[in-house]
């Protein structure tokens, strides 16, 4: 059964922040500790911030556990709530709607001196996006921003560019030109973590090509991404290929990704975005099973549900998503006073689809314009 575009933006856009909001459960938990809490998460779940996977990397009366607890007040989320990784989202289709197409680090910069919710900071974004969000208001050029971000190969880009995927809609050099170029609002050029987002960019443009399927766009990913990247992703879709399910997924993972101790340890780009594609092979992009897989993968499921469930649904929409699951993400986001807008999941994939195709008309009026002269 064909899929239209506009069933693609809603599919990668759900996909996304109710994959986001269902892995938020299950973040930075082991799937064993996961399986000893939960059982299985197989939808959305309210849960407490911070999570109950960050506080288990804590001992007892550490004094650092103790520093993160005053830092991120508790905040009890109905099931659906969103995060930080969503919250960059929306904010890039924010800019996406006030620039009427594709957009630039600057474009982006102004939509976070001018939507985002300083409230959020310790809440619902991240600590260091405080940072950010005081370099935009200060003037900064937007492509200076991401100098002065200390990660350079967190997953922070990559596990939310979906808009700039979607933006440049079957433009697959268009989607890294913009994945590298906005992306330097929280890193670096050139860095690790862009050139994993480009991933995300290039899997997304390629999915909503209209003859698209799960093998045409790993192609695209092999064909377009950097050699490195590359390696690193094709081996491990050809090593975990036996794996029928999300157990044997993730045990297959257990022996490659394993790194602790440090800050954002389970939250590199490669580990994320290479997990989430093979989620995405795996599932032959199911996006409720995507977003499933994801939810239980363990570590940082948030943002692996995102990556997979965004692939997934970009490529076959958003047809098997509970209508509930809909429904619980937007009353969620309504009641979330911490957000940069309450609009609902579909609002925001057809701000997307709107400007999508609003730029296409331009360029074919431009076509013809210049075939006429």
């Amino acid at each position: 059964m064909s899929v239209s575009l506009r069933d693609k933006f809603i599919g990668c856009i759900a996909g996304c922040h109710i994959g986001s909001a269902m892995g938020a459960v299950t973040e930075a938990m082991d799937w064993q500790y996961i399986d000893e809490v939960y059982g299985f998460v197989d939808k959305p779940l309210p849960y407490q911030h911070p999570a109950k996977g960050f506080i288990k990397m804590f001992a007892d009366g550490d004094a650092d556990k103790e520093k993160y607890l005053e830092e991120n007040p508790k905040w009890v989320c109905p099931a659906g709530t969103t995060e930080d990784g969503v919250e960059r989202q929306r904010l890039m289709i924010l800019a996406i709607r006030d620039k009427g197409g594709r957009v630039f680090a600057d474009d982006v910069k102004e939509a976070w001196a001018k939507y985002m919710n300083p409230s959020s900071f310790g809440t619902l974004s991240m600590q260091f996006e405080e940072v950010l969000y005081l370099l935009a208001k200060a003037g900064i050029p937007g492509s200076d921003i991401g100098k002065y971000c200390d990660y350079s190969g967190l997953n922070s880009f990559s596990r939310a560019c979906h808009p700039i995927g979607l933006i440049n809609a079957g433009n697959i050099q268009n989607a890294i030109k913009d994945v590298l170029e906005v992306g330097q609002l929280y890193q670096t050029a050139n860095s690790r973590g862009l050139k994993w987002a480009c991933v995300t960019g290039v899997a997304i443009a390629a999915a909503t090509k209209p003859d698209a399927t799960v093998e045409s766009v790993l192609q695209a990913i092999y064909d377009n991404c950097d050699p490195r990247v590359v390696f690193e992703i094709k081996r491990h879709i050809e090593g975990s290929a036996y794996c029928k399910n999300i157990q044997e997924l993730r045990e297959y993972f257990d022996g490659v990704y394993s790194g602790k101790g440090v800050e954002f340890y389970f939250s590199t780009a490669a580990e994320v975005v290479t997990k989430g594609v093979c989620i995405f092979a795996m599932t032959r992009g199911n996006t409720k099973e995507a977003m499933i897989a994801g939810t239980n993968m363990g570590r940082d499921c948030d943002c692996i549900a995102a990556v997979a469930g965004g692939l997934a649904g970009a490529l076959t929409g958003y047809e098997s998503i509970p209508e509930e699951w809909f429904a619980m993400t937007d009353e969620a986001t309504k009641q979330n006073q911490y957000t940069c807008s309450q609009l609902s999941v579909v609002e925001f994939a057809d701000i997307l689809f709107e400007a999508f195709r609003k730029q296409l008309a331009k360029q074919q009026a431009f076509v013809e314009t210049m075939e006429n002269t």
